[in-house]
């Protein structure tokens, strides 16, 4: 394909990130009673645990709001796709953001793939001691979530060290780990996204990011119960980080998706071929 996809086949990429919306609409059983477990390993965990897991989520507001730790190199991902050029940052997603869409597609299944193997390996390693690396895993997890959604907002073209970045990417991971109830108002702020109106109001919704982070905590539920027996929760922590990964990133594909396919048929609509 060239560089320049045609509208018929944007218009059909962007039908079915529809029907795949659609779909994450169902809600299974085990969805509903998912906070229970929580509310049982609360008062199972001591204190210091409930901390440490506090001031985790302190540092991922602390992203939200400023990058934190969790920013990653924007350099070393431009040069997964152009290794024999320059690096300049003004430049830079500019360019991605004219590649094709299966170029982007292509490294953000990478993406996807190399973060599942570092969730799993995770899992498996802080399973093996039950609640008490349960405490650790939580908060890895999340950084894990947080850099590979980062990488795959670059791979279509979008900077994720900007604020409405972090939004969007922190609503990405609230869709992944919502009821149908949560997933409706999420994907109605996201469409504020896709319609270029992200300035005001979805950026200061941020001012909840403490709410959104202990919600993706809690609705872990019946999955990371599992995890709470020693040794035997290697095997369940190996299975549902990978699981966990799986649909974060499939979020954050699906969503970047369909803002930079929307963006290309506005850019054809503007520009039409001769």
């Amino acid at each position: 394909m060239n560089e320049r996809e045609d509208t018929p086949y944007l218009q059909l990429q962007s039908r079915q990130i529809e029907q795949w919306e659609q779909d994450q609409k169902g809600l299974y059983f085990w969805e509903k009673l998912g906070r229970l477990p929580f509310a049982i390993l609360d008062r199972l965990t001591p204190k210091f645990i409930q901390d440490k897991i506090g001031m985790a989520l302190d540092e991922l507001g602390s992203y939200v709001q400023s990058g934190g730790r969790y920013l990653i190199s924007k350099e070393q991902m431009y040069r997964k796709f152009f290794p024999n050029e320059e690096w300049e940052e003004d430049a830079a997603f500019g360019q991605i953001a004219k590649l094709p869409l299966v170029r982007m597609d292509e490294m953000a299944d990478r993406i996807t793939k190399t973060s599942s193997y570092t969730a799993t390996a995770q899992g498996a390693s802080t399973g093996i001691g039950g609640i008490f690396t349960l405490a650790i895993d939580i908060p890895l997890l999340l950084g894990i979530s947080i850099k590979a959604l980062q990488e795959i907002a670059i791979s279509y073209g979008y900077d994720p060290t900007e604020k409405a970045e972090r939004a969007f990417i922190v609503k990405c991971l609230q869709f992944s780990s919502s009821d149908i109830v949560g997933k409706k108002a999420i994907l109605e702020d996201l469409a504020r996204f896709h319609s270029g109106e992200h300035s005001g109001q979805v950026i200061s919704q941020l001012q909840g990011w403490r709410e959104v982070m202990m919600t993706y905590r809690d609705n872990f539920g019946w999955k990371k119960l599992f995890q709470l027996i020693p040794v035997a929760g290697m095997l369940f922590g190996a299975y549902i980080n990978r699981s966990t990964l799986k649909d974060v990133t499939e979020t954050g594909k699906m969503m970047y998706r369909k803002r930079r396919i929307l963006e290309k048929l506005n850019a054809a609509e503007d520009n039409p071929l001769p």
